[in-house]
C-alpha cells in the first residue's frame, strides 16, 4: 500500500529501509524522503517504522532465551 503519495513510498519500501538499518523518521525522511512534503503519510511511516523495530527485538529476545 501506498504510504506516502508526494513519493510513491509504500510499506515495502519503509520495511525495507528499517532492514537497512534505518530507524527513525529522521533517517526515513532522508532515505525515501517521507514525511517531508505534506507530513500526512508521518503517523502511518512511523507506525511501520515501530512495528519493524519490535519485531526484531521479539526474534532478538527469541534467540537470546534459546539454549544453545
Amino acid at each position: 500500500m501506498y504510504v506516502c503519495l508526494c513519493h510513491g513510498v509504500t510499506d515495502r519500501d519503509i520495511r525495507e529501509a528499517a532492514e537497512n538499518g534505518v530507524s527513525s523518521m529522521r533517517q526515513l525522511g532522508k532515505e525515501l524522503g517521507v514525511g517531508t512534503q505534506c507530513g500526512r503519510c508521518a503517523c502511518t511511516a512511523r507506525g511501520i517504522l515501530r512495528e519493524n523495530r519490535s519485531q526484531d527485538y521479539l526474534s532478538l529476545a527469541n534467540m537470546l532465551a534459546t539454549p544453545a
